[in-house]
């Protein structure tokens, strides 16, 4: 099944859901950083709630930032994902591993330790909106759901999950379902959805028994007034680097440090972070960004030189 997200509401708007496919981009990214189990676990199921949380916002260009502090031995989670439909990350040590926890699960939460969740919004416009809160279980859902309490007064049911075997990622994905403020005080609402969310065993299972969104969507809400979006979103690992933003971040290490380059390793190496794509700089390439800089430097000279 195409990796996709779709939207829906139930309970005369008073309920937001949104559902997402996220099996082959986290295979994609297990693929670009090497990672082991356990961290594609970690990096699949942020990278999910980055793309759930992201479907919210509103202005073309929005995005959102999830960067996950803890003192495990995965080093760290950071993910970016847009409302166009595009996601990427990484994690500190890609090859972290820990025994399995009871019936085999990975143990993500102990990977990811104690610590602190960071989500920066952008808008589109105006400075970034920015929060923390405290890890509660170090497991990315139950650290989502928290924070969309805490930092967004909205009750929130953060449903994520990644199969993965020895052959790769076989399924992945996740569910957000929220209480708006119109039905927020209706306390069985809440109790209701908490314990179906529960029920559902978590969303891999559901994939692996041929479920699509709509079936978990149906089995979910389909009591409550059910109406889901005709829109069906394709989402994908995308990561937006490229030569000439990788020469535009050298050039600003400055003259000095590039002729060092030049002279000690006949050129320079760059690596993103975010998509493990590596970028060969010649010592060509280098000489020019000096040039530039020469050139940038005398036009300023010459500018001041003009002002009165």
């Amino acid at each position: 099944m195409a990796d996709q997200l779709i939207r829906a509401t139930a309970a005369d708007g008073g309920i937001r859901a949104v559902g997402v496919i996220t099996t082959r981009l986290t295979e994609e990214a297990r693929q670009r950083h090497q990672l082991s189990p356990l961290a594609t676990a970690a990096l699949g199921r942020t990278m999910t709630a980055g793309l759930l949380m992201a479907s919210s916002m509103k202005r073309p260009g929005s995005r959102i930032n999830i960067r996950i502090k803890g003192d495990g031995p995965i080093g760290g989670i950071l993910v970016d994902a847009g409302l166009d439909g595009t996601v990427r990350g990484y994690v500190g040590n890609p090859g972290v591993e820990l025994p399995a926890k009871a019936k085999g699960k990975l143990d993500v939460g102990r990977a990811v330790g104690k610590g602190f969740l960071y989500v920066i919004r952008d808008v589109g416009y105006g400075y970034p909106y920015s929060s923390t809160v405290e890890l509660v279980s170090g497991e990315i859902g139950d650290d989502i759901a928290h924070y969309l309490v805490s930092s967004e007064q909205t009750p929130s049911a953060v449903v994520l999950g990644v199969f993965v075997d020895s052959e790769g990622v076989t399924a992945a994905g996740g569910l957000l379902i929220q209480v708006l403020p119109k039905a927020a005080r209706d306390e069985a609402l809440v109790e209701t959805l908490e314990s179906r969310a529960a029920a559902l065993g978590g969303f891999t299972p559901s994939l692996q028994a041929g479920k699509s969104l709509t079936d978990i969507f149906q089995e979910l809400l389909g009591d409550m007034g059910l109406v889901l979006f005709p829109e069906t979103q394709m989402v994908r690992f995308h990561c937006g680097c490229s030569f000439d933003r990788v020469l535009s971040a050298l050039k600003i290490v400055g003259e000095e440090e590039l002729q060092d380059m030049i002279e000690k390793d006949n050129g320079a190496e760059v690596t993103c972070e975010f998509c493990n794509t590596v970028y060969q700089a010649s010592s060509d390439d280098l000489r020019e960004l000096i040039l530039e800089l020469q050139d940038d430097a005398s036009t300023m000279v010459g500018q001041y030189q003009k002002t009165p």
